[in-house]
């Protein structure tokens, strides 16, 4: 009922191409089983914690790894939460042990020594501030925009964990994973795993998110990956090739029209969508078939010219 509510409401300044999208996206977000999904989410893991310390700071490792393969993500995270036991904020409130403990770790990039120091340095920020999520309002509030807030958080993590600033220039490979733990937010790129981070934290509890930060959903931007970036462009929400920040953004006003308030709900449920699909960049039966987005997708609408009005979602039907 709440989403056919939502959708009348929304009904008086969406266009008829744009509430056709709409509805479909909001069929394919109540069609998902969030207790199912969620065992294959590494939001999972925060989700096992009561404390909202350990929620935090489990939420944050996990995004932190959160790239390659799914069930290795989730096995990596599994390993180190055996490590550090019942109540990881306590753990990390020792940082020679933590270092100890998990130097034998490693995933992708990442060493053991650089999950210690994203620990620490969260631990400590956490400890200072009382919250993870107070420290981001601080740095929200001296920042402006969330891109420059989340920077500030970023950095000030960075500092008290000992990893290497994003300023640092070295040759040395074992840099590499530490200086992009924590992605750099002001590179351009989607920074994918820090926004998804952001969308545990902030977005209301709904079984997936965990809505701890006292900050507004409606600042959120997408957190853009291949999976998302192709089901956007299939759809016309954006044009742009590269999965940049900017294109995160410019995704995001697009979902803002749906939901000003909370424009990045359909994140979980296109991501999985997108993954069970995997969704291609061409017409392809094979991949395509079953998918519940078919008709919106410019590889399977019939073939014609149209020039939309600027601000419009580009969804000829």
């Amino acid at each position: 009922m709440g989403s056919v509510l939502h959708f009348r409401r929304n009904k008086g300044h969406l266009n008829d191409e744009e509430q056709k999208l709409f509805a479909a996206l909001e069929a394919v977000r109540n069609d998902v089983d969030p207790i199912e999904r969620v065992r294959r989410d590494p939001v999972q893991f925060a989700h096992r914690f009561r404390d909202p310390h350990d929620q935090e700071l489990v939420g944050l490792l996990a995004a932190s790894l959160a790239f390659g393969n799914v069930t290795t993500i989730l096995a990596k995270v599994e390993s180190i939460l055996a490590i550090l036991g019942p109540s990881p904020t306590t753990a990390c409130d020792n940082r020679g042990p933590i270092q100890k403990a998990l130097a034998h770790i490693r995933h992708r990039v990442f060493r053991g020594d650089d999950m210690a120091r994203l620990l620490f340095g969260a631990r400590s920020l956490q400890r200072s501030s009382g919250t993870l999520g107070r420290a981001f309002v601080k740095h929200l509030d001296e920042g402006g925009t969330l891109r420059e807030g989340l920077a500030r958080w970023a950095s000030d993590i960075r500092a008290r964990g000992g990893l290497p600033s994003i300023e640092t220039r070295s040759a040395v490979g074992d840099l590499r994973g530490g200086k992009h733990i924590l992605p750099n937010v002001q590179a351009g790129g989607a920074s994918k795993r820090l926004l998804l981070y952001l969308r545990w934290m902030i977005r209301p509890a709904d079984g997936i998110d965990l809505g701890l930060w006292a900050v507004s959903p409606s600042r959120l931007v997408l957190p853009l990956d291949t999976h998302l970036h192709k089901i956007a462009r299939n759809l016309g929400l954006t044009d742009r090739a590269d999965a940049s920040w900017r294109t995160a953004e410019k995704i995001t006003e697009r979902l803002l029209r749906f939901d000003p308030d909370d424009p990045i709900k359909y994140d979980f449920a296109l991501c999985h969508l997108g993954m069970l699909q995997r969704c291609p960049s061409r017409r392809d039966p094979k991949r395509c078939e079953g998918c519940p987005l078919m008709p919106y997708c410019k590889h399977w609408r019939p073939s014609r010219k149209r020039s939309l009005a600027p601000g419009k979602v580009g969804v000829p039907l």
